[in-house]
């Protein structure tokens, strides 16, 4: 799998690098966290990268420029923003160690297990709607803890609990998907 350089400018792939690029600001803010109004600016940010994590998908299926790039830059994007927020908040406390650890253990699964089956099948395994809404959750949940909900409400336990149940799924989901296209991809090769 080549990745060329007139699928990097592809305008959904830029917009995927705009949110890639969030690292810093996201960085710099959840350090800062205590400082008045930065939480503010999470959530302000949070909703950009979401916002651009819609577009550009759309401007991708709309305007025809799905491309292997766009396939691994969106996914890891957010990947690398969740990580950055999990990690932070979980240094802080603001988040239970189980759920710290179910979030990064299936990022970074789903990450290297798709860099092994890309290898094998020399394409990118596109995400699911499952995995969307376990990545939806996971900022619906980090939202929560932004906005200091009290973690013994029933808002609280819920997103938890669904977020929870999300990312286990997706990554069952994930697996599931991955087996059959290895194995659809050997069959292939028997004369």
């Amino acid at each position: 799998m080549k990745i060329k350089l007139k699928e990097i400018i592809l305008l959904p792939n830029l917009i995927s690098l705009f949110r890639l690029m969030l690292f810093i600001p996201f960085l710099y803010l959840l350090v800062n966290l205590d400082k008045k109004g930065y939480r503010n600016y999470v959530l302000i940010l949070i909703f950009v990268a979401f916002i651009s994590d819609l577009l550009d998908g759309y401007v991708a299926r709309k305007k025809n420029m799905i491309s292997e790039f766009g396939k691994i830059i969106d996914p890891l994007a957010d990947k690398i923003l969740v990580a950055i927020i999990i990690i932070n908040l979980y240094l802080n406390n603001a988040i239970p160690i189980f759920y710290f650890w179910i979030v990064i253990l299936r990022d970074a699964a789903i990450l290297f297990g798709g860099i092994f089956v890309s290898n094998r099948i020399g394409k990118v395994l596109p995400s699911n709607l499952l995995g969307k809404f376990a990545v939806f959750s996971i900022g619906i949940f980090i939202i929560i803890i932004l906005l200091q909900i009290e973690k013994n409400s029933v808002v609280y336990t819920l997103i938890l609990d669904i977020s929870c149940f999300l990312c286990i799924a997706s990554f069952i989901g994930y697996i599931i998907r991955a087996i059959d296209v290895l194995t659809w991809k050997k069959n292939e090769n028997i004369p």
